[in-house]
């Protein structure tokens, strides 16, 4: 059960707020301590209180790890038992500290709390939210804490979402539960008009269109992940990315962005892998094995019988595999290479000639050589070699935002 946007704006205010914690926010007991603080006093606020928690720290990594040192190829399915372990730790840790509030709390996996997906293991998709058990425990007072990252199929398997899981988690529940709003909590205190680590004059934005905040998320911004902000789209959620240690500010997601400039926000991507098809029957075979793969693609390009794709290496796990079948599949056909690609977002940037223009010589005056440029109406990208992509980053926001 998923909200539209026309019910969930005129709908009366419920009192329910799911708020998201990442693996950083619960890397410890005193952390989770933190946490358990911070949900009291929205409970005592008066609001209805879901939790959807990561696994934490670097748990994940470690079980990874773990099933390296058995397997050098474990399978999926049996790969997505382990690592929801994770998740469990932190779930039921966080509901005792919440007990240690004074508060009534119960913990469930994403199956118990009625998340349903496709059979798709390490990377399964939400297909169906039914948050049941979620309502009884809210109606009874209770703070609900659910393991993020997670689900069960119609197979009844045990599923995990991929990268920013635990963010589509509490979405597709804030949909689910007509929720007032949904935090995304970690730590950093929100959405920036460019890596702060990067650009020293990087701007916090207190609000972004959930069109913009997609882009953003598909070409490698990281506070939020985009199968998280197109949920909130469709099922018309606010979204809040705010600092765990801070009980306010933050950016806001909504449809109605507050910015008198054009442009929102410069992103960078320095671990892009190019795959360059050419043939009608290889670009077939191609897209097969991609998709058999759970590969997520930042940019496709379908020109006649030739393909170019990219995608995120950090996103694919696997990827030594995968080459390997694209090697034995299509020989001579396919050619792979690295790349780096610098993208400027915001509302009909795309198909305004003069900021492409703008931008082409930003990246000239940088000394910075272009491989290609690829718009949309939210978005210009600009392409080039790796070393350059900081560079580029720096010059592109000083050019369309300082």
């Amino acid at each position: 059960m998923l909200l539209d946007v026309t019910t969930a704006l005129t709908q009366p205010p419920t009192g329910i707020v799911v708020q998201k914690y990442g693996g950083s926010s619960v890397a410890d007991a005193d952390k989770i301590k933190l946490v358990a603080q911070r949900i009291a006093r929205t409970k005592a606020a008066g609001k209805k209180v879901v939790v959807v928690v990561s696994a934490m720290g670097k748990t994940t990594n470690q079980l990874i790890e773990k099933a390296k040192s058995i397997s050098s190829s474990p399978s999926r399915r049996e790969l997505d038992m382990l690592l929801t372990c994770g998740e469990r730790e932190a779930m039921s840790l966080l509901s005792m500290a919440c007990a240690e509030q004074g508060l009534e709390a119960i913990s469930f996996t994403g199956s118990q709390a009625g998340i349903l997906t496709n059979d798709r293991h390490s990377g399964a998709r939400i297909v169906e939210v039914r948050p049941f058990r979620v309502e009884d425990e809210l109606d009874r007072g209770k703070v609900v804490i659910v393991a993020g990252f997670q689900g069960v199929s119609y197979k009844r398997e045990i599923t995990t979402l991929g990268r920013g899981g635990s963010d589509t988690t509490a979405v597709a529940l804030a949909g689910a539960l007509r929720a007032d709003y949904c935090e995304i909590c970690s730590d950093v205190d929100g959405i920036y008009s460019a890596d702060p680590r990067i650009v020293d004059a990087a701007q916090l934005l207190h609000s972004i269109s959930h069109d913009e905040m997609l882009e953003l998320a598909a070409q490698g911004a990281k506070v939020l992940h985009d199968a998280s902000v197109e949920f909130a789209r469709r099922s018309g959620i606010a979204l809040y990315a705010r600092a765990t240690n801070k009980d306010g500010g933050g950016t806001r997601v909504d449809f109605t962005p507050e910015r008198e400039r054009q442009v929102a926000a410069v992103t960078g991507q320095s671990s892009l892998i190019r795959i360059r098809v050419s043939g009608g029957a290889a670009v077939e075979h191609c897209l097969q094995i991609l998709e058999t793969a759970s590969i997520p693609l930042t940019h496709l390009d379908l020109e006649g019988k030739e393909l170019r794709v990219w995608f995120t290496i950090a996103d694919v796990p696997d990827w030594g595999e995968v080459r390997k079948r694209l090697d034995n599949v299509l020989a001579d056909q396919v050619e792979f290479g690295e790349e780096g690609a610098v993208t400027i977002v915001g509302h009909g940037i795309g198909s305004n000639p003069g900021v492409i223009n703008k931008a082409r010589q930003s990246a000239f005056g940088a000394g910075v050589p272009l491989n290609a440029v690829s718009v949309s109406p939210l978005r210009v990208t600009l392409w080039c070699d790796r070393p350059h992509v900081d560079n580029l980053t720096r010059a592109l926001h000083k050019t369309f935002v300082e």
